[in-house]
């Protein structure tokens, strides 16, 4: 069945259609963000591509007489695109060029838009498409859509033929516009190298602040007589990027300041000075649980009532606010703390410490010239010949000088220059007309845009993209990732995944020193992470125009869109808020985030405002109390990719209208408490590849059948088996289809009814899949055939975490290891197990939990496993939890047999009748760490 074409009276209609002329259209509004055409065209010009061979593969035609305005329009493109990285350097001392960009940055957006709904078109059209040619005659008439669906259908097209024809047209105007500045052809389409990731900065990256430490450390150490006039404040004083927050890193986590105090506490303040924020993050750092409470009576109780007479260090990073009653308010709280208690400050603003009444304020100056010139050796050498050393090493000395003793600076210029070797490369980078840029001089550093210039264009737009974050807040990168992927920044020509190409422009990024403060999990990969204020101002200074952020005022957020053509809009709550988006120019946006700050409560959101939000690509309402229901109008967000309703406690349903969202790519409903059924119409989302939902907090049941059509599927954070019979409901067999899984939960395996059953979920042969928990749920009595259940439950040896839970009989897959590749493990309420299986012998596991096996009362040999010489070769992370009945832990280390020789940390929680831990574990040099509790 083909899809039909316009008639020749539609294709004339289209043709004679009038158009103004562009050459009458004012430009925008100058704006000092101008820098990501480039990135922008970039993806444009792939579009483009896309579109035509996929347009020829399937044999549809958009309309008539298109087909030459669209390859001219793609000709232009390219013209314009090679003189636009000489056009992004001349508009920041150059007002008309700056003018030119904003204009040609405008067009790409309407652009990417056009393209965006031209391909959702073809998808659906794919969509609706027979199977097979072989299917019968009623099924195929069946898909042939009615008359007034087809009319609309071309209806649509001519519609975005029109679009296509009034772009080319402003495209054509700005390319003669361009002519009049003489740029110079300077274009580059390099795709972004793989470079040695560097570690977040330890203490051997700190060049030139011992005696700055030193100092700090004597005031924190040190006894005071000014204890009874309040709390002795040590404040550190300095220009941003200098290095304030990294010394304050070092003083609070130096081993001699972790042993002086009972309590550590660290708060990254930043701006607004929010005192009740402030509380409950002090209350959540005490009592190492996250809290919803909005009075700061009742926290400031809470606190007082930990720190009462204890010596505590509070760190509070980053002050901007003067304001002594909202500093007061805080102080009063901490006067409870016991004798030799500190608070460090790191504030840019010297007016602050006096404010706060320092004690003592040290100056942080700026970095010796000798030491800066170390710092960036350490690190643009790194891997360099001590030939090559020697030939650059007086261009580098001069480089370092110029980044004026900001120890960020020199990070950044180090990092970028440990990827180049040509000499000629260093005598440009030292020479470039960007270190005299006066724009800089307050600011912003010259060593960032000469770091930003240097990127391809993938890895700038996916930079610049992170001004929609809030200042200091922490970014989790699985999520940074999948909202690239919703901007089509991480489109590729090869087959690799989208998800490891988004790591990989992660790492890339870390390792020019664009983040920092990064968190690993226990395989070492970079799981959270922050952005240094001077680097988030630098991606706003790029974004002016297109990033917004507000807080609260959400008068000032229509004020700002009115205004500008904003593309990307955060709004981070405060307190309780009614948020509104009744302003035309919403519609612009292509990611809407809004940030409750510690769950602050959403009372009310414009869900009658839906229809203006069309062109959205991303939309996180995460936290959101206010939202029962959504409405239908969602299933127009044709271009939506990223759904985060995740934290909606009161989200009982979704409409079947979710159905439309062909471009779906992640959804994640985690801890909607009331969800009590996805939408049948799930099964047509074909791009979905990460569907989120928490077991344990939610009241989902089953899942609608037809979740095995979803084959793109990465992630499935809950498969349900439900006990409900019937032809909608979802059985295990439909993963044998969803071969592209990484990460799997399977949750009521009880009731799976015989091992054949759960064979044919082929577990086995999923080579993709690195995360797997089995979740078989309390029971009562033993369920019938439960073991062979589990046997045929068995994962692919390439798997690397596994979480059992509920489960009282070790498959034999366990007791003789054949998950080669596992580094992580998680046995937890197996609570008729009476012994825990040989897991010593799995060779890269690295962490292990164990928790509620209460019949375990013996560990013995059995646990070391027999068949390697060393027991548990790698492993570093050890915890046992709620072994309510373990009496004795037997390790020995036998002739030619070692144990545990990598272990790290031990942690016992909740094991009363355990009377010791193993000498052999406790003797060790280095210690180990111990929590026992």
């Amino acid at each position: 069945m083909k899809l039909l074409i316009p008639s020749p009276h539609l294709t004339g209609l289209l043709q004679s259609s009038s158009i103004p002329p562009h050459s009458s259209i004012p430009f925008p509004p100058s704006s000092t963000g101008t820098l990501m055409a480039d990135a922008l065209l970039s993806i444009v010009l792939d579009q483009l591509g896309s579109l035509i061979q996929q347009q020829i593969h399937q044999e549809v035609s958009l309309v008539v007489g298109v087909e030459t305005e669209i390859q001219s329009l793609a000709d232009t493109l390219q013209l314009v695109r090679v003189v636009v990285a000489d056009a992004e350097k001349r508009q920041v001392k150059e007002e008309l060029v700056k003018v030119w960009l904003q204009r040609l940055k405008d067009i790409a957006y309407q652009m990417d838009d056009v393209l965006d709904e031209w391909s959702t078109s073809l998808l659906k059209s794919q969509i609706e498409r027979p199977e097979s040619p072989s299917m019968s005659k009623k099924k195929v008439s069946s898909c042939i859509p009615s008359p007034s669906i087809c009319f609309k259908r071309v209806a649509g097209r001519r519609d975005i033929a029109l679009k296509i024809k009034d772009i080319k047209q402003q495209v054509d105007y700005i390319a003669n516009q361009s002519n009049r500045f003489n740029f110079t052809t300077r274009f580059s389409n390099e795709e972004p190298q793989r470079l040695m990731t560097i570690s977040a900065v330890d203490i051997s990256e700190v060049c030139g602040r011992d005696k700055d430490r030193d100092t700090i450390l004597r005031h924190l150490l040190g006894e005071s007589c000014e204890q009874n006039l309040g709390p002795y404040i040590i404040s550190l004083v300095g220009l941003g990027g200098v290095g304030k927050t990294t010394l304050a890193q070092l003083a609070f986590n130096h081993h001699e300041v972790e042993a002086h105090f009972d309590i550590r506490i660290w708060v990254c303040v930043s701006d607004p000075f929010i005192p009740v924020r402030i509380f409950r993050d002090i209350f959540e750092a005490l009592y190492e649980k996250s809290s919803d409470v909005h009075n700061p009576e009742v926290l400031q109780k809470k606190i007082q009532a930990c720190i009462d007479g204890k010596k505590f260090l509070l760190v509070l990073d980053d002050v901007w606010n003067e304001d002594y009653q909202l500093w007061e308010q805080l102080k009063n709280c901490l006067k409870c703390g016991g004798g030799g208690s500190r608070i460090l400050v790191t504030t840019r603003n010297e007016s602050v410490a006096r404010m706060m009444r320092s004690t003592y304020m040290h100056s942080l100056g700026s970095l010796p010239l000798e030491q800066c010139r170390a710092l960036f050796s350490q690190i643009a050498f790194c891997g360099k010949s001590i030939d090559k050393i020697e030939e650059l090493e007086e261009i580098g000395k001069n480089i370092a000088d110029k980044c004026k003793g900001l120890p960020l600076a020199v990070k950044a210029l180090g990092s970028l220059m440990q990827s180049k070797n040509n000499k000629q490369d260093w005598e440009n980078m030292l020479n470039s007309e960007m270190w005299e840029l006066d724009v800089f001089e307050k600011k912003l550093s010259p060593a960032l845009l000469l770091s930003y210039y240097d990127l391809p264009p993938p890895l700038k737009r996916c930079f610049s993209y992170c001004a929609v974050f809030p200042k200091d807040r922490t970014i989790q990168i699985d999520d940074l990732i999948k909202l690239w992927m919703a901007q089509s920044y991480l489109d590729s020509k090869s087959d690799r995944e989208m998800e490891t190409i988004g790591r990989e422009y992660f790492e890339n990024l870390a390792a020019r020193s664009f983040f920092q403060d990064f968190e690993k999990d226990v395989e070492g990969n970079i799981v959270r992470c922050k952005m240094h204020d001077i680097v988030h101002d630098f991606a706003q200074f790029l974004t002016n125009n297109e990033c917004l952020i507000v807080e609260d005022d959400c008068e000032n957020l229509k004020t700002k869109l009115s205004r500008q053509k904003g593309r990307h809009a955060t709004v981070i709550v405060h307190g309780s808020t009614r948020l509104s988006f009744s302003v035309n120019n919403a519609r612009n946006l292509h990611t809407l985030l809004v940030v409750s700050d510690n769950w602050c409560r959403i009372d009310s959101f414009p869900l009658d405002s839906f229809q203006q939000l069309k062109y959205l690509r991303a939309m996180d309402l995460r936290g959101n109390d206010s939202i029962v229901e959504l409405p239908r109008e969602v299933g127009e967000f044709i271009h939506l990719r990223y759904l985060n309703l995740s934290y909606c406690s009161r989200l009982e349903t979704l409409p079947e209208t979710i159905s439309e969202l062909c471009n779906l790519q992640t959804l994640n409903v985690r801890y909607c408490l009331n969800l009590t059924k996805l939408p049948p119409g799930i099964r047509s989302l074909i791009n979905l590849r990460h569907l989120q939902i928490r077991a344990n907090y939610c009241m989902l049941r089953t899942l609608p059948k037809g979740v095995g059509r979803l084959t793109s599927l990465r992630t499935l954070s809950l498969f349900i088996v439900g006990d409900e019979s019937g032809s909608d409901v979802c059985k295990i067999e439909e993963m044998r289809n969803l071969k592209e899984l990484r990460e799997l939960e399977i949750t009521g395996l009880s009731k799976v009814e015989d091992a054949g059953e759960a064979e044919k979920a082929e577990l086995k042969n999923k080579k993709q899949l690195y995360g797997l928990t089995l979740n078989f749920q309390p029971w009562t009595s033993q369920p019938v055939g439960m073991k062979e259940v589990a046997e045929a439950l068995q994962p692919h040896p390439n798997l690397k975490s596994l979480r059992i839970a509920w489960y009282q009989e070790w498959p034999r897959w366990m007791m003789e290891p054949s998950l080669l590749q596992l580094t992580q493990l998680f046995l937890s309420y197996c609570v008729r197990c009476q012994c825990l299986p040989p897991l010593g012998d799995l060779p890269l596991l690295e962490s292990l939990e164990i928790q509620w096996m209460q019949q375990v009362k013996n560990v013995g040999g059995e646990f070391l496993g027999s068949s390697s010489k060393i027991a548990f070769p790698r492993l570093k992370h050890l915890s046992f939890e709620d072994m309510l009945e373990w009496e004795n832990w037997e390790v020995k280390e036998e002739k030619g047999k070692k144990v545990l020789p990598c272990l790290l940390s031990l942690k016992i929680e909740g094991s009363p009748k355990l009377t010791a831990v193993p000498d052999l574990l406790v003797q060790r040099t280095p210690p180990i760490k111990l929590f026992l509790t």
